[in-house]
């Protein structure tokens, strides 16, 4: 069995394994060094936010069986995909692979900011009224399920080694907890790992109320496409203890605390001024 069979056998315990000692050492972390004083319940928050988490995991089990693995065994049988008609050293279609797919999940995360009724899915992980590592992992549902649409295209058209599927899922979702995490980095340390990977200093900007804020640094994994495409951004103007967390127009607790309002948020109200298309924003020269 070479390594390839050996991780898609493995797959589940592996991407299992990794999500909960990422999500334990992030949790430990924030208790020893948290970064801000929290504003609502953490009980509260850390069940509804989980809650998500485990019915997202339920549905894409139920709909998706093989997820991501199962979609790379299919695009082998077709031989499907660019990997699948050159030559190219096996390392290297596992890197280009997954550097390739971390930039769909950037030109994805502009998207669900600019078009207006994939920002109402969204706004569920934006609403979140504290920052922390349960952030990283709530998502609507309905966007988890696109997430997973995309990702099949992406395959098909790449056909990427398994290896680098499982390599990019298990890093998206470590990065995911690590830089949503509510913990204090040295200025220094973080100045220098903002080149390699979006830190928390880095993405905690992306969830400010502010608008011009919010449409930053919508990098998860890899800092990189942020600073070629504009979208960087080093700091919040209120600075990151003072700063507001959430959506300006959604604070009520039942809609951005407790599971069945994340669900039926994107279902209630008008799109209105969806973030990215705000254009009356204050000017940030010299905050970039």
């Amino acid at each position: 069995m070479d390594i390839s069979q050996l991780v898609a056998k493995y797959e589940m315990v592996i991407r299992l394994g990794c999500f909960l000692g990422i999500f334990g050492l992030m949790a430990i972390w924030e208790w020893v060094a948290p970064k801000r004083q929290l504003s609502v319940s953490k009980a509260i928050r850390w069940a509804n936010n989980l809650g998500i988490v485990f019915l997202n995991s339920f549905i894409v089990r139920l709909v998706f069986p093989a997820a991501g693995v199962g979609m790379v065994v299919f695009a082998e049988a077709g031989r499907w995909g660019l990997f699948h008609h050159y030559e190219v050293p096996f390392w290297a279609s596992v890197v280009v692979s997954v550097v390739l797919l971390d930039f769909v999940i950037y030109v994805q995360h502009v998207m669900v900011h600019a078009i207006p009724v994939l920002w109402r899915l969204h706004q569920v992980h934006h609403a979140d009224l504290d920052f922390d590592v349960t952030t990283g992992a709530r998502f609507h549902p309905l966007e988890i399920v696109l997430s997973m649409f995309i990702k099949f295209v992406v395959i098909v058209l790449l056909g990427p080694p398994v290896l680098a599927v499982v390599i990019f899922e298990v890093l998206l979702n470590a990065t995911s907890m690590f830089n949503h995490a509510n913990v204090v980095l040295p200025k220094g340390l973080d100045r220098v790992l903002r080149w390699f990977v979006v830190t928390p200093d880095m993405h905690r900007v992306h969830h400010s109320v502010e608008d011009d804020e919010t449409n930053s640094n919508f990098g998860f994994n890899l800092p990189w496409w942020d600073r070629m495409f504009g979208t960087y951004r080093d700091q919040p103007r209120a600075g990151h203890e003072f700063m507001t967390i959430g959506i300006r127009s959604d604070r009520e607790q039942k809609w951005c605390s407790w599971l069945p309002g994340m669900l039926v948020m994107p279902f209630r109200g008008r799109v209105g001024d969806y973030a990215i298309n705000r254009r009356k924003w204050e000017s940030t020269d010299g905050l970039r």
